[in-house]
């Protein structure tokens, strides 16, 4: 899929002549299209003459950027203490094998993305599975299958 970087373009200008402002100038990147393309990387590397190993540093470092597409849906994965006791790694590994992709990475056909997360703050609920804004809790994985399909079945927004 092509990238338009019109949108890019857009906000290098906003933040040109800021010291300081690659971070903050990859956020609005991220906002803009939901992840940083590898083409606005490109882009971002020339106009500010910056490595691009310098911006790749900085998306692999910080989890708020991605660097893939997201999926239509986000399955966060609680792995904080209670989550992790109850089972929050099994339910992370069942669903990266069921999905076949790693923490951070996007299914091939574009549905699911998956991610660990340190604490979604509901370990009374333990454990806790986050897709989208639904918060499904004391999650067993027998219960993920039917989730998925749910999940799946829903159209596009």
């Amino acid at each position: 899929m092509k990238v338009d970087l019109r949108q890019t373009e857009e906000i290098i200008e906003r933040f040109r002549d800021k010291k300081g402002a690659l971070i903050p100038l990859l956020q609005a990147i991220e906002a803009s299209y939901g992840y940083v393309p590898k083409e606005s990387i490109g882009l971002v590397s020339k106009e500010l003459s910056i490595f691009p190993v310098e911006i790749y540093g900085i998306l692999t470092f910080y989890t708020q950027f991605h660097i893939t597409p997201p999926g239509r849906h986000t399955i966060r994965v609680c792995q904080g203490t209670a989550c992790h006791v109850m089972g929050g790694k099994d339910l992370l590994d069942y669903l990266s094998d069921k999905l076949e992709i790693k923490e951070g990475e996007t299914t091939k056909d574009g549905t699911f993305c998956l991610e660990r997360v340190a604490c979604l703050g509901c370990c009374g609920m333990a454990p806790v599975v986050a897709i989208d804004a639904d918060f499904h809790g004391k999650v067993k994985i027998e219960q993920l299958n039917e989730l998925l399909t749910k999940y799946e079945s829903d159209k596009e927004e």
